[in-house]
């Protein structure tokens, strides 16, 4: 069968073609599900940059812990953040020889002193006493944490839906 008019389908099929190129090229189209119309036209805002000169901080995990008198307290293995990620408390992994006999408990990170942690060798001072940390109960994931403080008058964590 032959097309009376192929010239006519002809330039039909061009101005549909043209048509489409030039609504994909508009600024006006709506824009696909999922994109942010917004995003499109101004770029998002630089992240925030602190610097932290590498003898003022360093990382816990792992610091040999210590009492004012210099006894060994053991070791720091976790940190304890609440819903607003606030630092309450450290895991202490102590007691034990070679990981055998330790158990973990949780002090206030109040009770830590940070003041000589230059190197990966010093340690943090702990503001409780062998005795008080050997009388702590043990630390258990999924149960209630009970912190020991150094003052003794720690309230309980009252979290807000």
């Amino acid at each position: 069968m032959r097309a009376k008019h192929p010239f006519a389908l002809m330039v039909i099929v061009l101005a549909a073609l043209a048509a489409g190129l030039s609504w994909a090229a508009d600024d006006t189209a709506v824009p696909q599900a999922g994109t942010n119309p917004a995003a499109t036209k101004e770029p998002p805002p630089p992240p925030s940059v602190t610097i932290i000169g590498a003898r003022d901080a360093h990382g816990v995990l792992g610091r040999d812990v210590r009492s004012a008198v210099d006894e060994d307290m053991g070791r720091i293995v976790d940190v304890i953040v609440d819903r607003a990620g606030t630092v309450r408390a450290a895991v202490i992994d102590f007691g034990g020889f070679l990981g055998v006999g330790s158990r973990k408990i949780v002090v206030d990170w109040s009770a830590l002193q940070f003041g000589r942690v230059a190197n990966k060798s010093d340690s943090i001072t702990l503001e409780l006493t062998k005795d008080q940390v050997t009388a702590a109960p043990e630390y258990k994931e999924d149960t209630p944490i009970v912190v020991l403080g150094a003052t003794g008058s720690l309230q309980p964590l009252q979290l807000t839906p």
